[in-house]
């Protein structure tokens, strides 16, 4: 059954929460009994793939028995700093939370093996992560954002039995249907000039080239990856884009930022998500590049699902619409953990 939520500035109280479920755990922060206390949370743990075993970086924050989430970034070959925003606010919720940052991205290792860039093989190493995490399905909540939500949708419809709660923010559940928006949506409300230059560039394969990424910025990134003058975006959002992995980022992805081309070109489970049953939300925005339409609908195909809307976001809705995102994803995870969802 869907359970739809719009969040809006008059609707921000995190209704029926407890005065207890507010506070935050004694020991939230005493790392004392915790292996990783002498590197302040950080492990480098061992994954294994058919090239060999290679280190991931991971970070845990606070403590908690029953709420802990393991944040999957974006890219493919992003890093987890564009989502340090979570220190702002899943603290003060309680919530124990873990970056990590996949194979081939900034601080894990990065092999030269193009053929370890398969989502099933990302799958088995998120696998392996939460199982040197100790997370199981009394107290495991996934988070993908973007091609993390692509990775947290394969995770579930395979291992979903591991899991609490899920979290899907800004990615729609079929890579043709994203094209589709872009090409029908997204285009057509572009400057038709700007548009035919921009396209030009990608014609030739110049997408290095400062015009070409000069025009991408004003007239599309601005608009609908993080709605922020470009001088004003928060420094870990310029950190993982300065540190992303073109070798893992164009494979997958492809080259072009107006649709994906890559070896996730063909990628679609709308067909699947009717068989995960773990409950799940869904965020999308109002100006993501993804449709917000969509993500709805995928709300409603899962068994247990939840939308929620950031009306003024776009694809980086945790930054430009960042009090109801977050209101929103913690109010999700409470109810979960409360079982009130």
């Amino acid at each position: 059954m869907r359970n739809v939520i719009v969040l809006a500035a008059t609707a921000l109280v995190l209704h029926g929460c407890a005065p207890s479920e507010r506070a935050v755990p004694a020991d939230y922060l005493d790392y004392s009994s915790r292996a990783d206390a002498l590197s302040g949370g950080v492990r480098l743990i061992p994954v294994e793939t058919p090239s060999g075993t290679f280190r991931v970086w991971t970070k845990r924050v606070g403590n908690h028995p029953t709420m802990k989430v393991l944040l999957l970034h974006g890219g493919p070959g992003a890093t987890h700093e564009y989502l340090e925003a979570f220190d702002s606010f899943f603290p003060a919720a309680g919530i124990e939370y873990y970056y990590y940052d996949q194979l081939g991205s900034y601080y894990s290792d990065q092999p030269d093996d193009p053929s370890l860039l398969s989502v099933p093989r990302f799958v088995e190493e998120v696998e392996q992560v939460r199982l040197a995490l100790g997370l199981g399905g009394d107290n495991f909540y996934l988070y993908g954002h973007s091609w993390g939500g692509i990775l947290a949708i394969e995770y579930a419809l395979k291992y979903q039995q591991h899991l609490k709660g899920l979290v899907i923010s800004n990615m729609m559940a079929s890579i043709p249907a994203y094209n589709a928006y872009a090409e029908g949506v997204l285009m057509p409300g572009m400057d038709q000039a700007v548009l035919a230059e921009i396209k030009g560039y990608e014609t030739v394969g110049d997408y290095g080239n400062p015009r070409y990424l000069g025009l991408l910025m004003e007239h599309h990134y601005v608009h609908h990856i993080l709605r922020m003058p470009a001088a004003d975006w928060p420094d870990p959002v310029n950190r993982a884009f300065k540190h992303l992995n073109p070798a893992v980022y164009v494979p997958m992805q492809g080259p072009s930022e107006l649709g994906a081309s890559g070896a996730l070109a063909d990628w679609d489970r709308t067909a699947d998500l009717v068989n995960v049953h773990v409950p799940t939300l869904v965020i999308g925005a109002r100006h993501d590049t993804m449709d917000p339409e969509h993500m709805e609908w995928m709300a409603g195909a899962v068994g247990k699902g939840r939308y929620l809307f950031c009306p003024n976001g776009s694809h980086m809705a945790q930054y430009d619409d960042q009090e109801v995102y977050f209101r929103g994803l913690i109010q999700f995870i409470r109810d979960v953990d409360a079982g009130r969802f």
